[in-house]
């Protein structure tokens, strides 16, 4: 008979048993899981963004398409709707007075061409497109009209116009011929030809600009000096 075989310590069965496996994390497999994470609280920060976007929208459906979240009332009304578009045909109608004018002026109808400048100067004054109608007023005028009349007209226009070459070349002729003030034609003429040289070309504002004959004739004799 065998003698029983006598217990192992537990300090040899710790021993002797194998080790557990190590679960150590790559640092590769770390950074993707922590990318991962991340794309995670991107997707459900997105979805949680559009749920409310969708609220909103559904809740501002009420008031209309186009309506502004959190905006209850409209965003144009009907009475500032009306005063543009009433603005909108005044100055309509007074571009439509100024170019018939200058159509007018250009067939050498110049009676006609006056009343067309002159209704829009009286009646669209609150307009700045008027100053322009003025130009063409005191051009005409000195055709058919009072020469000092269309003379005061010009030195006024070309203080509210300063800078506009046309008002400063037929102020500059004017001065000249009726005014004989030499001097202050030359001021006016050096700021017309500075910002426009084709006023030196009596062709020019005989056939483009389409001048009065008299005013041709007096920007002729101030630049020939005669």
């Amino acid at each position: 008979m065998q003698p029983p075989t006598p217990p192992l310590a537990t300090g040899a069965a710790a021993l002797s048993a194998p080790p557990p496996p190590t679960t150590t994390q790559s640092p590769s497999s770390a950074s993707t899981r922590t990318a991962a994470g991340r794309r995670q609280l991107l997707v459900s920060g997105l979805l949680l963004a559009a749920t409310g976007g969708a609220r909103a929208a559904a809740a501002a459906g009420g008031r209309g398409e186009g309506a502004l979240v959190g905006y209850d009332g409209p965003v144009v009304t009907e009475a500032e709707r009306a005063a543009s578009a009433a603005v909108s045909q005044r100055v309509g109608e007074a571009v439509g007075l100024l170019e018939l004018g200058r159509e007018l002026q250009a067939r050498g109808e110049f009676p006609e061409a006056l009343a067309s400048f002159t209704r829009v100067v009286r009646e669209y004054a609150d307009l700045a497109l008027s100053e322009y109608a003025r130009v063409g007023r005191a051009l005409v005028l000195y055709e058919i009209g009072d020469r000092d009349e269309s003379i005061a007209e010009m030195e006024d226009v070309s203080i509210a116009l300063k800078g506009y070459p046309e008002i400063h070349a037929a102020l500059a002729a004017a001065l000249y011929a009726d005014k004989h003030a030499a001097l202050l034609a030359e001021n006016q003429f050096a700021i017309a030809t500075l910002l426009d040289p084709h006023y030196t070309d009596l062709t020019y504002v005989r056939d483009t600009k389409h001048w009065p004959p008299s005013l041709v004739a007096s920007l002729h004799d101030f630049i020939t000096l005669s």
